[in-house]
């Protein structure tokens, strides 16, 4: 298996295309969006059934795309275990635990644990090659993202292990499972972004049919309309376009850098919760939000004269 990289950083990160500027900020948006999607389809879909349609339907969307662009998904065993791989990473254990958790998670709590995916990046990365060195700055925001998490689950943990912090601790889980995700991306660099995007997520689908038809009977389901669209918006939107965007981001800009948009998508993915599910977080929350947001930006903070802090 190819081992990625860190990346390094080819000029200062105040300089970077506006072209990927944009997309970054529209990958935030769409990501941000997905957990009050998933907090809507979850009230009558149960969470492996409303995971196996979003990734089902998204790569089925990209599939026909690419068929309409006359581009073909490899077919040799090694780049399909490649996106297997990706999709345990990037949907099947993250989607899951994002969607169990927010059985009794509120969609503005939830956006928060699982964007510390760029700590986990940081960590995961010390044992790679070519990794960079500590720095005062980013070792501090190591330290203030920890300690948001800390701050965001603490008052459950003196309470005990309830409900609650099992579904906040699968949140953090999920963000580890994206970090992993986004340093392995790394290996489909050189092919159409759409494609490993359709792949990973056609993958996925074929992991979590299966225990959708063993475990949650779909057909004897009758999901509420709103929930079936939220599915949809989920699939076509915070999916399909979403991976879409996010392959070409791993190649242009790196993972490290690409992860920003997990405290891009923090602030947007908790105004959706408040405006549409009239959500409210504690002040310890909040306090938690502002930690954990200084921690990533400083990790992903470049100086001037365009090398990683």
């Amino acid at each position: 298996m190819p081992t990625p990289k860190l990346e390094t950083a080819p000029g200062a990160f105040q300089t970077l295309p506006v072209t990927e500027w944009a997309l970054l900020a529209l990958l935030a948006t769409l990501w941000g969006a997905s957990y009050t999607f998933i907090r809507v389809g979850v009230t009558t879909i149960p969470p492996l059934t409303l995971m196996a349609a979003r990734t089902l339907v998204a790569g089925l969307l990209l599939l026909a795309v690419l068929r309409l662009r006359r581009v073909r998904l490899p077919r040799d065993p090694a780049n399909w275990r490649s996106f297997s791989l990706q999709a345990c990473f990037n949907s099947v254990l993250p989607f899951t635990l994002i969607a169990w958790a927010e059985r009794s998670v509120e969609a503005g709590l939830a956006i928060i644990l699982s964007s510390t995916s760029p700590i986990f990046i940081y960590l995961l990365s010390r044992g790679l090659r070519g990794a960079e060195m500590f720095s005062p700055l980013r070792l501090a925001g190591v330290g203030a993202g920890l300690a948001g998490i800390c701050l965001i689950v603490g008052a459950e943990a003196l309470r005990g292990l309830g409900d609650s912090l099992v579904a906040q601790l699968a949140l953090v889980a999920a963000a580890v499972c994206y970090g992993c995700a986004a340093m392995y991306g790394r290996v489909f660099k050189g092919l159409d972004p759409m494609v490993p995007a359709a792949g990973s997520l056609l993958s996925g689908a074929a992991l979590l049919l299966p225990a959708s038809l063993a475990m949650d009977r779909p057909w004897t389901l009758v999901p509420a309309a709103d929930s079936v669209m939220a599915v949809l918006a989920l699939a076509v939107l915070s999916t399909a376009l979403a991976f879409t965007i996010y392959f070409r981001l791993i190649h242009t800009l790196g993972p490290l850098t690409t992860a920003t948009q997990a405290y891009l998508r923090i602030p947007i993915g908790v105004a959706i919760g408040a405006v549409f599910l009239g959500e409210r977080l504690s002040t310890t929350a909040w306090l938690g939000l502002g930690f954990t947001i200084a921690g990533v930006a400083a990790m992903t903070l470049r100086t001037h004269r365009g090398r990683s802090q």
